[in-house]
């Protein structure tokens, strides 16, 4: 039998300032790749990617050129991107309050002492060398690809058996992989065949790299993959006729990606420093045929997390949250709701720290998934 117990009204305030909010806002973040080298190039692509106001940045290698030194680090990225760099103790500007820049390691990147210039210039999750973090409905990855790794590079390493791992244990809609050298590349330096890991069957929804200076987007057995090299450095050109499974090459102006992710959906802009968009790519998530409900993300969680489903058509939704006992503490939404894919904030406001359970009823089937509140 349903819990009538009305809401508290403490947790009114909150949830209604979440509430009229609406949907949550797509996220917003840029991807540059070989861009350490100070100078006019740099500059206009950092330009462009603050214009875009990024929650945050990747980057695909090469990130302190030409020898990774500690002596040139400091211009070639912090003098443009300091304000997305947590505990930033250069001397171009202030730290970002958390880390807003999540870089991967490139083969210049390594001529100086194996990349220490790098891991002690960036505070980074897990060894620094290759890790994982989630934002929203994404997911990511950060691999180490150059031969040097001591965890190994090809499809057997420990670093791949990580990631392999990882990737099941993922429950967010979107999973992007990144780092520098390029699986398939139309560009000088080609394929890099150790690179090649089965990445669609482990459950990525997309691979990023760099190392070739020029854009491509190609797809290899069903996944979408993209070399972003024009980050500052220099351009190369792109051969012809291109690789297998290229679909679309650039090359002749730098840029970066700007990509927007949903709960539907995840578009990769590729755009020059002159603003002009070259490429335009979008996934859309597999529909359900029946109601879903999406594990909670961010969880565990302190202050909110957001809930997420999915309906096939429109329905007359409840969604709320149960503490252990069954006993309903909060209702988060009730009433018609349009088919298609929903994101629900969930504000945390008085409840104390334990285990609940968000409830989905619709379409005449009942769901339920688990959130820690820390």
């Amino acid at each position: 039998m349903r819990n009538s117990t009305p809401l508290p009204w403490r947790y009114l305030p909150v949830l209604l300032l979440w509430l009229l909010a609406g949907r949550a806002s797509a996220q917003r973040f840029a991807v540059i790749g070989d861009y350490g080298y100070a100078g006019p190039a740099e500059r206009d692509v950092a330009a462009l990617v603050d214009s875009w106001d990024p929650e945050f940045i990747l980057t695909l290698g090469d990130n302190n050129y030409d020898s990774g030194d500690s002596l040139t680090i400091d211009q070639n990225i912090g003098q443009y991107y300091h304000q997305y760099i947590g505990n930033y103790h250069g001397r171009y500007g202030p730290s970002a309050s958390t880390n807003r820049f999540f870089p991967s390691l490139g083969n210049h990147d390594y001529y100086t002492d194996n990349g220490e210039p790098y891991r002690r210039y960036f505070t980074l999750p897990g060894n620094g060398r290759y890790y994982e973090f989630v934002r929203g409905t994404v997911h990511f990855f950060a691999l180490n690809s150059d031969p040097q790794e001591p965890d190994g590079v090809d499809s057997s390493s420990v670093q791949a058996r990580w990631l392999r791992e990882r990737l099941a244990a993922a429950p967010e809609p979107w999973k992007v992989v990144y780092f520098h050298h390029a699986p398939y590349s139309s560009g000088p330096h080609g394929n890099t065949r150790y690179m090649q890991w089965p990445f669609r069957r482990w459950g990525a929804s997309v691979v990023l790299s760099g190392h070739d200076h020029h854009y491509e987007q190609l797809e290899v057995d069903g996944l979408p993959y993209f070399i972003n090299g024009l980050g500052g450095r220099s351009l190369y050109p792109v051969r012809n006729p291109p690789v297998a499974g290229s679909q679309r090459t650039f090359v002749g102006e730098y840029g970066a990606q700007l990509l927007t992710a949903n709960a539907d959906s995840l578009t990769l802009q590729f755009l020059t420093r002159r603003r002009a968009l070259v490429d335009s790519y979008t996934l859309h998530r597999a529909p359900s045929a029946t109601p879903k409900l999406y594990p909670v993300s961010p969880n565990p969680f302190e202050g909110g997390t957001t809930v997420e489903f999915y309906l096939p058509a429109a329905a007359q939704v409840q969604l709320r949250v149960l503490n252990g006992l069954g006993q309903e503490v909060a209702l988060l939404r009730q009433g018609g709701v349009a088919a298609g894919w929903h994101r629900q904030p969930w504000a945390r406001g008085g409840l104390r720290a334990g285990v609940y359970y968000v409830q989905l009823t619709a379409g005449g089937t009942t769901q339920v998934v688990r959130a820690v509140a820390l």
